[in-house]
């Protein structure tokens, strides 16, 4: 069919910024939910050149899971919107298996056409049980559930920036084929801010950038990591659940991409041995009434007793949320001290190899680093473990604490088996949730050899929670 035939919207790139940074605006600026319905609505019935709205939502895992509604039917069954749970890791099982989905009209985005397809809009969505409740294994909103409480019981808005690294290997689906190939490769060997204006890596980062900025990221820069073919792409500070969101845009962003080039977009922690693995180094802070919470200019390091309290609870913790952090068997790859992995339990303004990281700030930039999260993990499990941790979590009485030699586990089984048996983890996901996540990061463990070894093995990324489907986790 001839495109002129088409009359699907498609916006300039600076238009597409404009939208994204005014539904940004009043997302932050908490605009009530039913004001923006309102909006939405009305745009979407407006807007004749809309053929589709894609619905996204997050598994038990943190994989990212679209549907695309028809724009017509959407507009009269947006507030019954079911699907089948018993189809996706971590929900429901067969014999109950219809979930609901709720549009959270605030997390709404245009995309460029050129990229995600013509006619097309996006927005989150969250999951609910049959009872109308917020479903327990969406993280999402179990982490906005949690981030409204902070807000109205105690003032606070959680904040976070996530410093997102990842590979660009040759060809397409390259992390599905490596159980044929066993290997990966490189489009660029240059290293740490090197990469030629034009060449393959450049062209991905700066087409990926674009796009992050025409949907709002408000990017700060970006640059080729130290390893070979390896990315980072900086934006800026967000809402704890806004800025889970945008994580999950920002790895689909690339992927496509990537995609697009010829090319795969990899966010598995380590998928080359004897080279810097990925990290998804998560900046947090928290304010109250305008006011930056943990910054205090006489404090140690300039951070207040209460930002102190919260990295000391995460430390106490931090063998207990370790696989909420490092989500899969190839994970545990990276906290190797070798390449500044981040495997020691304490906290530092200069020791890379520090669980939690200390950065230089000012009243508006005082923040804590926490370094050992993996870019794989659920970025809402992330954010929920973390704050949750930071604030509420207990604190060990060991005044060495901060300095203390414990280290993070170096296999997946030791982390499955200290987040089956720490209290604390009931305390944040619920027993239920608790027992499917472990059973899932079991079934995953148990179908890879044990022992990590020189190489990394094909079922470490076959069995993969963002790589497998259907066929490849049938291959055992």
């Amino acid at each position: 069919m001839s495109d002129s035939l088409r009359d699907f919207l498609e916006l300039p790139y600076d238009k597409l910024e404009e939208m994204n940074l005014e539904a940004k605006s009043q997302r932050l600026g908490r605009v009530s939910a039913d004001q923006i319905a309102e909006e939405r609505l009305r745009y979407l019935t407006d807007e004749k050149r809309i053929k589709a709205i894609t619905v996204l939502f997050s598994d038990l895992e943190g994989r990212l899971h679209m549907l695309d509604y028809d724009k017509k039917f959407l507009l009269k069954s947006y507030d019954n919107l079911t699907f089948d749970g018993s189809s996706i890791r971590g929900f429901t099982a067969q014999r109950e298996s219809d979930l609901r989905l709720v549009i959270d009209w605030a997390a709404f985005y245009w995309a460029p056409a050129d990229i995600f397809g013509p006619g097309k809009v996006m927005v989150f969505g969250e999951v609910i049980d049959k009872d109308g409740s917020p479903y327990s294994a969406d993280m999402r909103s179990v982490l906005k559930q949690f981030a409204t409480k902070m807000h109205d019981e105690h003032g606070y808005t959680l904040n976070a920036a996530n410093e997102i690294e990842g590979f660009l290997f040759k060809g397409v689906d390259a992390e599905r084929h490596y159980h044929e190939t066993g290997k990966f490769e490189f489009v660029n060997t240059g290293g740490y801010y090197h990469s030629l204006p034009g060449d393959a890596l450049r062209t991905f980062i700066d087409t990926s950038a674009e796009v992050q900025r025409a949907m709002g990221f408000q990017n700060e820069k970006d640059h080729p990591e130290v390893s070979p073919s390896q990315f980072e792409i900086n934006y800026s500070y967000s809402e704890v659940v806004a800025a889970a969101d945008t994580i999950q845009l920002y790895k689909l962003i690339c992927r496509q991409v990537a995609t697009k080039l010829g090319m795969t977009a990899s966010f598995l922690p380590k998928p080359v041995v004897g080279i810097n693995g990925n990290g998804m180094h998560t900046n947090i802070s928290i304010t109250k009434g305008g006011k930056n919470l943990f910054w205090d200019p006489t404090g140690v390091e300039k951070l207040s007793p209460f930002a102190w309290q919260f990295v000391d609870r995460i430390l106490t913790h931090g063998n207990d949320i370790c696989l909420m952090l490092n989500a899969s068997v190839n994970a545990y790859r990276r906290l190797d001290p070798h390449f500044e992995a981040p495997n020691q339990i304490k906290a530092s303004a200069t020791d890379r190899g520090s669980m939690v990281r200390i950065p230089i700030g000012n009243e508006k930039s005082s923040r804590v680093e926490v370094r050992s999260v993996g870019p794989d993990a659920n970025p809402y499990m992330v954010m929920l473990s973390v704050f949750k941790t930071g604030i509420a979590g207990s604190i060990a009485a060991d005044a060495n604490l901060r300095q203390a030699a414990r280290y993070l586990p170096d296999n997946v089984y030791t982390a499955i088996e200290n987040f089956r048996g720490a209290d604390w983890t009931t305390s944040l996901l619920g027993a239920d949730v608790k027992s499917r996540y472990a059973d899932l990061k079991q079934a995953s463990a148990d179908r890879c050899a044990r022992l990590l070894g020189t190489f990394v093995k094909p079922q470490e990324v076959q069995y993969h929670h963002e790589v497998y489907n259907q066929y490849l986790w049938n291959l055992f």
